[in-house]
């Protein structure tokens, strides 16, 4: 059967998008004037936002996201390749989605008054969403808008697909790192995250370049 870029499984993030709007309205009354928007590297509250704005811009910016990532595609001359792993793309699509919308509901019942430490929640989704993308990366074939996109990785299918299984291994680890490290003080796991993505990186870029240059 031929892939396709949508098919009948784009209904589970329209659904998780429509149930997270559904959520709001039918918390909006009980939600205060003000409600917390931002927190500080140790986890504090540093800014707020009308409830209007609270309640309407994560879903506003939850289907931006997915319709970003749903329309890119289109314009990627290797499409093709793109189509060959719809299905694993659906679910980083997906995993964005159930990412972005966790956080908002997490926001939400801060706002009602719920006692919850917003950064850990949000280690803890950066580390599921490091763990999914580490475990679908190697199946990403070459192509301009998805992946680890190097001027060696798309010069070469080759040093793309090492590079891409290097990788894979690389956000589950970070993931692993990330997981354990919500029993860590706030700070020191933010910058565990900031220090992980920026050795990852240059790992990365520096692997890619050692598997052109043995092609040479």
């Amino acid at each position: 059967m031929k892939a396709k870029l949508f098919s009948q499984w784009e209904i589970i993030p329209i659904f998780i998008i429509l149930a997270v709007m559904a959520l709001a309205v039918f918390l909006y009354p009980q939600l205060p004037d003000q409600i917390p928007s931002h927190w500080n590297i140790n986890g504090d509250i540093d800014a707020w936002s009308s409830k209007n704005f609270a309640v309407s811009f994560f879903p506003a910016l939850i289907i931006a996201v997915y319709a970003l990532m749903s329309g890119l595609i289109f314009l990627d001359p290797m499409r093709k390749n793109i189509e060959s792993f719809s299905f694993i793309y659906f679910w980083m699509k997906t995993g964005v989605v159930l990412f972005l919308s966790f956080i908002y509901i997490i926001t939400l019942l801060v706002g009602m008054g719920y006692e919850i430490n917003v950064a850990r929640m949000i280690i803890l989704g950066i580390a599921a969403l490091f763990l999914l993308f580490g475990l679908v990366m190697p199946e990403i074939k070459k192509n301009y808008m998805v992946g680890i996109r190097l001027p060696w990785t798309l010069h070469s299918e080759k040093v793309w697909n090492k590079t891409h299984k290097f990788g894979g291994k690389l956000f589950i680890a970070l993931g692993i790192i990330m997981a354990a490290a919500y029993f860590l003080p706030v700070v020191y796991s933010f910058w565990i995250l900031i220090g992980g993505i920026i050795l990852m990186l240059v790992a990365l870029v520096i692997y890619s370049y050692l598997e052109y240059k043995k092609e040479k």
